[in-house]
């Protein structure tokens, strides 16, 4: 396991480790290299770095992937990082209203449905 590696999983670990673990797992029979840059860049090189916190890196991604507003899987699981990170509900929300201005209501809409059907999970799990 290489430097880059390490750190990224201890990042990730912060957050949302099962999630790296889901995209090592479907990754490896098509493409075990790409699982491994996902750990090592993002979360090794990028949101190990000092300068911001990982609550603050999550809101950005959440705002970028807002904007793309074709990532919905993506988005999903960072919502859930988020939230792991001390992210609150109004927080992103303001997010993706804000995101409204530069990428058009219909991708801060999906957004928004994304946290909606990311709240219901999380509501849904602790009521068993």
């Amino acid at each position: 396991m290489n430097k880059r590696y390490k750190k990224g999983w201890e990042t990730l670990g912060k957050i949302n480790s099962q999630a790296g673990q889901r995209i090592l797992d479907l990754l490896k029979d098509i493409s075990p290299d790409m699982a491994r840059f996902v750990i090592e860049y993002p979360y090794g090189d990028i949101y190990s770095r000092p300068g911001l916190d990982l609550k603050t890196r999550e809101l950005l991604t959440i705002a970028s992937l807002t904007t793309l507003g074709y990532a919905k899987d993506q988005l999903k699981a960072h919502i859930k990082n988020a939230f792991n990170a001390g992210c609150t509900k109004e927080e992103m929300t303001e997010v993706m209203m804000q995101m409204s201005i530069y990428a058009g209501f219909p991708a801060a809409l999906n957004a928004l449905f994304i946290l909606k059907e990311v709240l219901q999970e999380k509501k849904d799990a602790k009521k068993k």
